[in-house]
């Protein structure tokens, strides 16, 4: 494996990398967003090739990279500043300070120690992942490459690469760097090229030397090359490149030919020569380094809150003491010496300095309040559940691609659980992106017979019938689902049209820019295209009798059958001369070339809006007849281009080539020039026909969508494509249906069509915001009548592109989003990628809606950045999206699994996670609250200082975490079956703030409970000596007590309980008796205090009672909450109490057979689900015996004591079999 290939397997590479535990990585000290050119330096580069003195003065950059966020000076300052923008932590550290002063009542180590442990804990964290980093730049910069040096080629590091040095990339290779391309071993210079690891596409590209620079293939003629390069200066634009090479007094005109990029690597080429034009983080991968933009979610966002409303709780706190020691401090106490000489802290005189000093001495001694170990605890928990959950989830696996969920970030994971609104992308994303030749339109002729899934779908949905089947001669192949013999095998020439077929034949043959690869056959070639909508349309002519089966940069060879008589098959060759590539600006692609005969034809293809446009006067039927086969077939479902052709004068093109040379070697706006360049050529078109292509849905998505609707989720459905095509693709998905009430809101309207023929735009504006803002308030209107009704229809919004750009002027905006929200789907058809952006923000700003943005090409990336969390799908086209995203899976279908089963536990775990944090910390610090009211207020503490630190840290820190990675509700297949769960974390059930607050009167109730019980209880107990309790001997009986509480209060709320919550909760609870029991040996305070105290009754007492009663109130609240007032997933838990977890035995039945009888039943044991909930509702009712599930599963265990009583339980509601009657 080669560097740059083990850097792509840890993420580093453009596009942005987000480590597992969601830090913040920046590739290098730029950042750029892809598809955003960072303005050019106003002078071009001068690169002076093989001649390393030459460039030295310009000192450019070298070919080393880094990624790494610190180095060895930086990583402390920087990376203590980095953990220190948390509030937490700048929290802990002001305390940390304040217990150092003369007013703490704590020693300033037992502050320090806990947050240097989180410190440290995060800091290792850093500084492993930017080793990590570290240690795949070294094995990139290492990497050898052969440069020319001393007239032969010598093995070199990559970071040692200059600009200007002559370089030989081998095949399978990687480019070092980005480079010039000048010889290689295949004919007419041309190299293949593979740029997965830019954009993911694994189609090859074709590039072409200059054919000046051909012959420099060996060392021996490199040494000779001295060329001078003029470029433009490094920017991140990956399919651009300006440039002039000065060699042998000639200017050459430079283009992303000729540029072969940093990162791609050299296929079916033996090997390329090239010269380096850019190094190290100038190249434009590198400056493509992008890092998604930082998203916090909604619910961390709450927790701000209310660590806010914790904060102010130990103000109020801090005040009441205030006050009370301002009142309490009086000299009237004689036996407290607060006579002459006291300090001002303790002076009655000075009562203000007493309450000062005192809101100083409390918030030291109440700084536990907020949980120290609550943000690592949920960072440990959030990369758990999205490295060992979701990315491991073989439900979300596609086993076609080989490609499972991956969650490229763990800081949304809970904001999977409350999405409301889906904004979701058409082509890749419902559909498959797996485009099939299906009909076309040939000289107002219709031909093929075949009815795609959403025509069937129509049918059924209009009572017609549906008549199945294809004719026998069908062909079905990988991209070509035709069935028409009118044009099959020569047919096509008994058409009334046979000269339109033959050129619409060829256009499909000639204008592309697909590569062949393999055997020159019809059965065994494969075509490389940038597009699944170009293979398709080149395997069409195939079909057709049409076969490309070989091109070079100027030729393309095609075998024609059939053309001048039946049966005959000739090779042709036809002169490639220009290309007018494609974009999305254009919209079209055109290639002039030359026929053996000279005929100079140019053949356009292209959306029908821009080819119609440039159609020559005349032919009127044939435009009509097509416009309509073009809505028909879009009516289908259909993607359709228009054909066209140009047959030119010499006289003509040598003119217009002129223009184009020149603007191909124009070193500024050379794209635009060129553009300009092509609307002179491509006008006075001949309409040959059109094409329709099927993309079919993708497996899953109408049951994914529906039963997403069921989960309260809105669908929304943004896309390119025409009107009908949308709709029609919205009824086969299920998103709109003939019951609901359709809003349609179109540009194609006779009133806007009058005004657009007039030419006049500054009144088409005004009148197209007059008729949105008209309909707009009428559909409002009818909206609003709907929903006064009992049983009104479901409603759904359909508005095109420009309609939207009006509807999101700001003074309509609202009426826009009042109606979109009454909506149950929204399609929103020919937008860009701008607008899809803006109508995600619009519901996310405007409505304060949680939103999920879902698509699979670079089109979507705004939109996926716009959103709370963005999804990307991996797809054909490339891997922009994915790099994006938050998320990425490879199915649409799969979005069920990620919200619906992953999303809502991650919620519910997180949700119960902060409100546990909450409780356990609130009801220990009141504890010490309370205690004050007995000390005068003077800050006293209740606690050793270890104990309190050590509390959040190690005695209660461990069952949490277990509670968050392994809490389960109900399982996966019943998440799945009543999606109506989701809608607890819509409505955010469950950290609302009375949920806090119930939480928060738990707290004060145990913490009433546990100071008032055991401090009373202890003044009538003594010890083995005689001696009564002193304040350690108390506070240690409770500070038991208070983790015994938490720590069972834990297991209350487990809702599914494993082995692992029993070891974590009893090892929590050992954990604190060990430390106590070695403590007391070296402590003074507390010398032998626990050994004293557990001589006595008293102790005993209070761990069994206590406890008990601050546990009784919460048993009894769940109980009534559950019987009377029960969330939903306990409903469901009730319906299916008595069935087992969904855990498959397949394995287990595989490995019994080659097993001893003994084994067998060992292993199958072993499989039983001890571990288990069988969703109950109580912990305490959770079983995991074994005798009794084995006993379910037909297998044989040894019988335990207390599963008789199990057994007895549950005799009378399991199914028995019937006995056998009597005889």
């Amino acid at each position: 494996m080669s560097g740059w290939e083990r850097v792509q397997s840890s993420k580093v590479r453009f596009g942005g990398r987000h480590s597992p535990l969601g830090g913040d990585e920046r590739a290098s000290t730029r950042t750029v967003r892809l598809g955003r050119v960072q303005p050019q330096a106003p002078t071009h580069r001068t690169i002076y090739c093989n001649d390393r003195e030459a460039n030295l003065p310009v000192r450019f950059k070298g070919n080393s990279i880094s990624t790494t966020k610190y180095n060895v000076i930086t990583f402390l300052p920087k990376g203590l500043f980095e953990q220190f923008r948390r509030v937490a932590n700048l929290y802990f550290l002001m305390i940390s300070i304040l217990s150092a002063t003369p007013f703490s009542p704590v020693s300033p180590i037992t502050n320090m120690v806990p947050l240097s442990l989180v410190l440290l804990v995060s800091l290792c964290k850093e500084a492993y992942e930017d080793w990590k980093r570290f240690q795949n730049d070294m094995s990139i910069n290492n990497t050898l490459v052969e440069v020319l040096q001393d007239n032969r080629w010598v093995n070199m590091p990559w970071k040692k690469l200059q600009v200007g040095d002559i370089i030989k990339v081998k095949q399978d290779e990687c480019f070092p760097a980005d480079l010039l391309f000048l010889a290689s071993t295949n004919a007419d210079g041309v190299c293949y090229i593979e740029t997965s690891n830019l954009d993911g596409e694994t189609n090859l590209k074709i590039r072409k030397a200059l054919e000046r620079t051909w012959d420099y293939s060996t060392a021996e003629k490199a040494v000779e090359f001295k060329g001078e390069v003029q470029c433009e200066q490094p920017n991140n634009s990956l399919y651009t490149f300006t440039g002039n090479l000065i060699f042998q007094k000639q200017t050459l005109p430079l283009s992303p030919n000729q540029l072969l990029l940093r990162g791609c690597s050299l296929r079916n080429t033996e090997y390329i020569v090239g010269a380096v034009i850019f190094t190290g983080h100038e190249t434009k991968v590198m400056m493509n380094a992008m890092n998604v933009p930082s998203k916090r979610s909604t619910l961390e966002r709450k927790l701000d809150k209310l660590i806010l409303t914790l904060l102010g709780t130990l103000f109020f706190m801090c005040f009441i003491g205030a006050i009370g020691s301002g009142v309490f401090i009086n000299s009237k106490y004689w036996y407290l010496g607060l006579s002459k000489g006291v300090e001002a802290q303790f002076n009655p005189n000075n009562r203000i300095v007493v309450a000062a000093a005192t809101i100083l001495t409390l918030i030291t001694l109440f700084s536990t309040i907020i949980p120290i170990s609550l943000y690592v605890s949920i960072e440990m928990i959030k990369v758990f559940q999205s490295t060992q959950f979701i990315n491991k989830d073989l439900h979300m696996y596609h086993v076609e691609t080989n490609t499972p969920a991956l969650a490229r970030t763990s800081n949304l994971n809970e904001e999977l659980g409350q999405i409301e609104y889906i904004f979701s992308d058409k082509t890749g994303t419902l559909t498959r992106n797996m485009m099939e030749f299906f009909k076309c339109s040939i000289g107002g002729e219709v031909y093929g017979t075949g009815m795609t899934e959403i025509e069937m779908g129509s049918a059924e949905r209009t009572g017609a019938k549906v008549e199945g089947g294809k004719s026998a001669n069908a062909v079905h192949e990988k991209g070509f689902n035709f069935d028409d013999d009118r044009l099959m095998r020569g047919a096509w020439r008994n058409e009334p049209n046979p000269d339109a077929c033959k050129e619409f034949f060829r256009c499909l043959a000639i204008c592309h820019t697909v590569l062949p690869e393999g055997d020159e056959s019809p059965e065994k070639i494969k075509y490389q295209a940038a597009s699944p909508d170009e293979a398709a349309l080149v395997t069409a002519a195939k079909n057709f009798g049409f076969f490309f089966y070989r091109r070079t940069p100027t030729m393309i060879y095609v075998r024609e059958s059939h053309v001048e008589k039946m049966g005959k098959i000739q090779d042709v060759t036809y002169e490639i001369l220009n290309v007018l590539e494609f974009n999305s600006t254009r919209k079209r692609q055109s290639v002039v070339c030359r026929y053996p005969d000279g005929r100079l034809v140019l053949y356009c293809k292209g959306a029908d809006t821009v080819i119609y446009e440039r159609l020559t006067e005349g032919h009127g039927h044939i435009k009509k007849i097509t416009r309509e086969h073009l809505e028909q077939f879009g009516s289908a479902g259909l993607r359709t281009l228009c054909l066209a052709y140009r047959d030119l004068s010499p006289a003509v093109y040598e003119s217009w080539n002129e223009k184009f040379i020149q603007a191909k070697s124009s070193l500024r706006d050379r794209e635009k020039k060129l553009d300009e360049v092509a609307e002179i050529i491509e006008k006075e078109l001949v309409l040959i026909g059109a094409t329709a292509i099927e993309d079919k849905l993708q497996e899953g998505v109408p049951t994914c969508i529906e039963t997403l609707s069921r989960a309260g989720i809105k669908i929304w459905v943004l896309t390119g494509d025409k009107m009908e095509t949308a709709i029609n693709i919205a009824y086969a998905c299920r998103l709109i249906s003939n019951e609901m009430k359709q809003f349609i809101i179109s540009s194609e309207t006779d009133v806007i069509r009058e005004v657009e023929e007039r030419g006049d735009q500054v009144e088409l504006a005004r009148v197209m915001k007059e008729e949105v803002k008209k309909d707009l308030k009428n559909c409002l209107e009818e909206a609003q009548q709907y929903f006064r009704t009992v049983s009104g229809p479901k409603l759904t919004l359909v508005i095109d592109g420009k309609c939207l750009m009006y509807a999101l002027d700001p003074s309509l905006r609202v009426m826009l989003l009042n109606l979109s929200l009454n909506c149950t789907s929204v399609v929103c058809c020919r937008v860009s990628p701008l607008q899809k952006a803006q109508v995600t923000s619009l519901v996310k700003k405007g409505a304060r809606k949680i939103t999920l943005s879902i698509g699979d090409g670079a089109n979507d990336v705004s939109m996926i950045q716009a959103a709370h969390v963005g999804v990307g799908i991996s797809g054909l086209e490339g891997m922009q999206a994915v790099m994006a995203s938050d998320f990425a899976i490879a199915q649409f279908r799969f979005l069920s699994d990620l919200l619906l089963v992953h999303g809502r536990w991650s919620y519910l775990r997180i949700c119960k996670v902060v409100t546990y944090f909450f409780y356990k910390n609130l009801t220990f610090t009141l504890t010490q609250f309370w205690f004050t009211f007995q000390t005068g207020f003077s800050g006293q503490r209740f606690y050793d200082d270890w104990f309190q630190s050590l509390y959040n840290v190690m005695f209660t820190s461990l069952p949490v975490i277990i509670y968050g990675l392994l809490e389960k509700d109900v399982s996966a297949s019943l998440s799945k079956k009543y999606p109506q769960l989701y809608m607890e974390g819509i409505r955010n059930s469950f950290f609302r703030w009375r949920v806090v607050a119930a939480w928060a009167f738990s707290a004060i109730y145990q913490s009433l409970i546990f100071y008032h019980f055991v401090t009373t209880s202890s003044l009538t107990g003594q010890n083995s000596s005689g001696r009564t309790f002193g304040l350690w001997d108390v506070s240690t009986v409770a500070f038991t007590c208070v983790v015994v509480t938490v720590n069972l209060r834990l297991l209350m709320m487990c809702n599914s309980i494993t082995r692992w919550h029993y070891v974590s909760v009893g090892g929590s609870i050992l954990a604190w008796f060990v430390f106590v029991f070695v403590y007391s040996l070296i402590r003074e305070n507390i010398l032998y205090v626990i050994y004293v105290v557990m001589s006595t009754f008293y102790f005993y007492l209070a761990f069994l009672l206590v406890p008990t009663v601050a546990l009784l109130l919460d048993f009894i609240r769940q109980g009534v909450q559950r019987w009377f007032f029960p969330y939903d997933y306990q409903i469901v838990q009730e319906i299916h109490r008595h069935e087992p977890d969904d855990n498959t035995r397949a394995g287990a039945l595989e490995i019994s057979n080659h097993l001893t009888a003994d084994e067998a039943r060992s292993f199958a044991i072993s499989q039983l689900p001890r571990e288990t909930s069988r969703h109950t509702g109580f912990a305490f009712d959770s079983p995991g015996y074994e005798s009794f599930f084995a006993s379910q599963q037909g297998v044989y265990a040894p019988q335990k004591a207390w599963d008789v009583v199990r057994r007895a339980s549950m005799r009378s509601k399991l199914k028995a079999p019937p006995l056998p009657p009597k005889k």
